[in-house]
């Protein structure tokens, strides 16, 4: 009777050393199965245990990403890089933030910042796209070009990419190489209505200037 008294006192003791661990993975995995309110609840309260939690501050602001509440995340995102200032996912963060509030110059500076961090992290396909969409908001097709190839090259399946890599080259008056990426954007999407267009665009203009295909 003792010994199960005494082994049932250690079990409490482990389990409960055990929680805030745990606790930690429940927001990421909360995140992952898209409770992303349920992840922030977790988050914050992490963050009221501990400020200085780098993992809570990322998962909070993806969550809150998620859900487009990109004004609320700012500050998370700014307090978690004053203590981590070379942490590529708030540098990632801060690029998504700014792009979506419309500073594009600023939303550049953190993107190239995360590849000269990160050239091979975990959201650097995503760090190209976002830089492609912003050299095409910004008139630079043929940067948007290069940073759009380099996306594709990470994930080849996404129609929507190889789409607007052909807009970028399209704009940048690559007229062949742009109707091969609508192709390969309708390859992969076949109702993909602005690759149709593009296509369409395309084989005109190569039609009007007599160009072969």
């Amino acid at each position: 009777m003792r010994q199960r008294w005494i082994y049932g006192l250690i079990l409490g003791v482990a389990v409960g050393l055990s929680l805030p661990a745990q606790e930690k993975l429940d927001a990421l995995k909360e995140y992952r199965q898209g409770n992303y309110e349920q992840a922030i609840a977790i988050c914050k309260k992490e963050l009221q245990e501990n400020p200085n939690n780098a993992d809570s501050y990322v998962v909070l602001c993806w969550s809150l990403l998620k859900l487009n509440r990109y004004n609320e995340a700012e500050p998370y995102a700014q307090k978690g890089l004053s203590l981590y200032r070379y942490d590529p996912r708030l540098i990632e963060i801060m690029g998504e933030i700014r792009y979506y509030q419309g500073n594009n110059q600023e939303a550049l500076r953190y993107f190239q910042q995360y590849i000269n961090l990160a050239p091979e992290g975990g959201r650097v396909d995503v760090v190209y796209y976002f830089m492609g969409e912003l050299y095409i908001r910004l008139g630079r097709y043929r940067h948007a070009d290069i940073a759009l190839s380099t996306a594709v090259r990470y994930v080849q399946g996404n129609a929507f990419w190889w789409n607007r890599l052909g807009f970028a080259r399209e704009n940048a008056g690559e007229l062949q190489g742009a109707l091969a990426a609508y192709e390969r954007a309708l390859s992969l999407n076949s109702q993909l209505t602005d690759a149709q267009r593009g296509r369409e665009r395309v084989l005109q203009s190569l039609q009007n200037r007599n160009i072969p295909r």
